[in-house]
């Protein structure tokens, strides 16, 4: 049977001119993926703001859905705010939790958005302004669905929102393998940290990413999350890695492969990617998906 898909490309947000945040790539994304019959898409359902509170201060979730943020606030977003901006961002949230529904039922789930790592409990940062993983672990907890979660987050960029929402946290295992010299410039205190040199290739980047994997599958948590940005990749803007598309390809596959092999659901997410020409970045994405087809249904 096909795997559904979560899009929230559908919310068109209205940036100005010159800004660098990719939205083509949503729908570009799911282009390449449409003809594909090993998927079908549906549109993300909207997150409630009670289940979002779970996780964000409902101050900070309250003055965002009714635009009253101050501008210092959304500065630090990076977006300006619009209704449009509030349903994309509630469907980013969402698609991760359909997402993680999906794949504690048949293995594995996928959105087409999310990862949204940079936001805090009581602030957005870098283009995310809830947490949809943070927010999706704490809903499927309370349900009792799950007691232990992790999260492998490789986007080039430190998950430092995540870490931040689970530091104290003994049942939300974080992992993070990133550029050091890279935004966030302050960084937090995930439960595994690994932190790369700029122009790193591939094989120092597998080389760290399958020393750590184990740690985190191994304790057999009951899902894992996958950020699986692909601005790694020598073509993006803001990555500062020097990674190849196969070697993102392989990077993928060593997530797939420990999930797969200890039985663990797992969500991916999409996180960050700023190639240009911004179509290597939906590429890559599509890439990881069309892998998780092949490995997680076999």
């Amino acid at each position: 049977m096909a795997r559904r898909l979560f899009y929230t490309d559908h919310h068109i947000l209205p940036l100005p001119a010159g800004h660098k945040f990719p939205i083509a790539k949503y729908r570009m994304l799911r282009d390449l993926l449409g003809g594909d019959r090993r998927f079908r898409f549906e549109a993300a359902p909207l997150a409630s703001s009670e289940i979002i509170e779970l996780i964000h201060d409902p101050t900070y979730v309250r003055a965002f859905m009714a635009g009253t943020l101050d501008t210092a606030a959304m500065r630090r977003i990076g977006f300006p705010w619009s209704e449009q901006l509030v349903r994309r961002t509630l469907a980013s949230v969402g698609g991760t939790l359909a997402a993680a529904e999906e794949a504690l039922q048949a293995g594995w789930g996928g959105t087409l958005a999310g990862g949204t790592h940079h936001a805090f409990a009581g602030e957005g940062s870098g283009f995310c302004v809830f947490n949809d993983i943070a927010v999706a672990i704490a809903t499927l907890r309370q349900s009792g669905k799950i007691n232990r979660a992790a999260v492998v987050d490789l986007d080039v960029h430190q998950g430092d929102g995540t870490a931040h929402i689970f530091r104290d946290d003994p049942e939300v295992l974080t992992l993070s393998v990133h550029c050091k010299n890279n935004f966030p410039l302050r960084k937090q205190q995930s439960d595994i940290d690994v932190e790369l040199a700029a122009a790193t290739a591939d094989e120092k980047y597998l080389e760290a990413v399958a020393r750590v994997l184990p740690r985190v599958f191994d304790l057999r948590p009951d899902i894992v999350f996958y950020q699986s940005g692909v601005d790694g990749l020598d073509s993006d803007v803001l990555g500062r890695l020097s990674l190849s598309a196969p070697g993102l390809e392989r990077r993928d596959r060593m997530v797939f492969d420990s999930a797969r092999d200890r039985g663990i659901p797992i969500v991916i997410t999409l996180g960050g990617g700023y190639s240009d020409p911004i179509c290597l970045t939906a590429e890559a994405h599509a890439n990881t998906f069309r892998l998780a087809a092949e490995i997680m249904e076999n």
